[in-house]
């Protein structure tokens, strides 16, 4: 039994091998996969994962929303230590992003047996379900479940893109599970995932240290005009849809880079009706991604841009509907969980430095349940989403160094 663990190290080249082998399952050319939650190729590398797990020694539940949580026991009878983040991809993704922190808490327990080191508490990984948001609504999805946002039948009647049911398709790949959602208590959880942004390569850093997720409101704008024909409605005679959306469109922009460097405001979906080249569009609706780490400046901005539609649709004689469909308030992650991974990558002679997220992950809603905090590793020109997505080995290596260290320090030596 291992007693110094301060020379034990993830083994590297194995937990570059298992992405690998990973990425075989729904790939897709230029080294990119595509993993839409609860498909064929879903159901596949949860398989894969599990029959991972088992074979290092543990045991996999299943919950209500699909999440699967593989422990590893400890001396004690109590809640893990826990990491963890997706298995779901993005319909023309890379290997890293989310699969990163699944299979580096993977290698942890594989490191952990490899070294005969026996835990005080349990140590597990998390895949949770459908963070992608891609083929089901609701990004994030089994995570903010688990974290008590979702009713059951609610969440079980959810529809994708396709038609099918969320709890239907659990079903049929045979990942409905029999934990009620959030009854898989965690002591504490660390998620591991690539930044997805430029900083850290950037910088020549290895490790951020993720402190603070920001939140996030999607805002709905229906935009009502007139349908009238192209050729014969004056100029100073229309309630063109496209236009008044447009002017608010590019005020928007506006709004983000007034309030630089930290707020996102994004236009990223457009449809006009009816969408025929020889008539004045009578209807448009588009989405806002507003991102921001403060609340009250959330909401600030939020009235803002109530304000300024109104205004641009008047100007064109339009009606306009602003409507919030989706509310992530900002999280602050616990400070001794930071602290643990900021002790952890200092023993290692890592170096790391303090960051924000501007993306959305699984410990947002989990860290609002549970003490959690998150670590960066870099990635190529920051680049995600995408099948360019890369990641050095040697930096996954040092991320998961660090996370194994942080949890052993939670999870103490027996």
């Amino acid at each position: 039994m291992a007693s110094d663990v301060s020379g034990v190290r993830v083994n590297g080249e194995r937990l570059w091998q298992t992405h690998m082998e990973m990425a075989e399952i729904g790939a897709i050319p230029n080294d990119g996969c595509c993993r839409l939650t609860l498909t064929d190729e879903d159901k596949r590398a949860r398989d894969l994962f599990a029959e991972w797990c088992v074979a290092a020694g543990c045991r996999v539940d299943v919950d209500l929303a699909g999440n699967m949580f593989a422990t590893r026991p400890g001396r004690q009878a109590a809640p893990p230590v826990a990491t963890g983040s997706h298995l779901d991809t993005q319909p023309h993704g890379g290997r890293f992003d989310g699969i990163y922190g699944v299979l580096a808490g993977l290698e942890v327990i594989r490191t952990l047996n490899d070294a005969d080191i026996e835990t005080e508490l349990p140590v597990a990984v998390v895949n949770w379900t459908n963070e992608e948001g891609v083929r089901f609504p609701a990004g994030i999805l089994g995570s903010t479940a688990y974290a008590g946002r979702w009713a059951l039948d609610d969440l079980h009647r959810l529809v994708a893109t396709d038609g099918a049911t969320f709890g239907d398709e659990l079903k049929r790949i045979g990942y409905d599970g029999e934990l009620g959602l959030g009854a898989f208590e965690m002591a504490a959880f660390y998620e591991a995932h690539i930044e997805q942004g430029p900083v850290l390569e950037r910088e020549d850093i290895p490790v951020g240290v993720v402190t603070k997720v920001q939140g996030l409101r999607w805002i709905e704008v229906t935009v009502t005009g007139a349908d009238r024909h192209a050729g014969t409605t004056p100029m100073d005679a229309r309630s063109d849809s496209l236009v008044a959306a447009a002017r608010m469109i590019v005020e928007l922009e506006a709004l983000g880079l007034a309030h630089a460097p930290d707020a996102r405001v994004t236009v990223g979906r457009l449809d006009v009706s009816p969408n025929s080249g020889s008539t004045i569009p009578g209807g448009t609706l588009f989405n806002i991604d507003l991102r921001h780490p403060e609340l009250e400046t959330l909401d600030r901005l939020e009235g803002e841009i109530a304000a300024l539609c109104n205004a641009a649709a008047e100007r064109q004689s339009a009606r306009v509907d602003v409507r919030r469909t989706v509310e992530m308030p900002p999280v602050d992650f616990d400070e001794t969980c930071v602290a643990d991974l900021e002790r952890a990558a200092a023993a290692l002679d890592i170096p790391s430095r303090r960051m924000l997220s501007g993306a959305l992950h699984d410990a947002s809603p989990v860290g609002t349940i549970v003490p959690a905090a998150m670590i960066f590793v870099p990635c190529r020109d920051g680049i995600s989403h995408n099948e360019a997505e890369w990641a050095e080995p040697a930096h996954l290596e040092a991320g998961c160094n660090v996370m194994l260290h942080a949890m052993l320090g939670r999870a103490g030596v027996a």
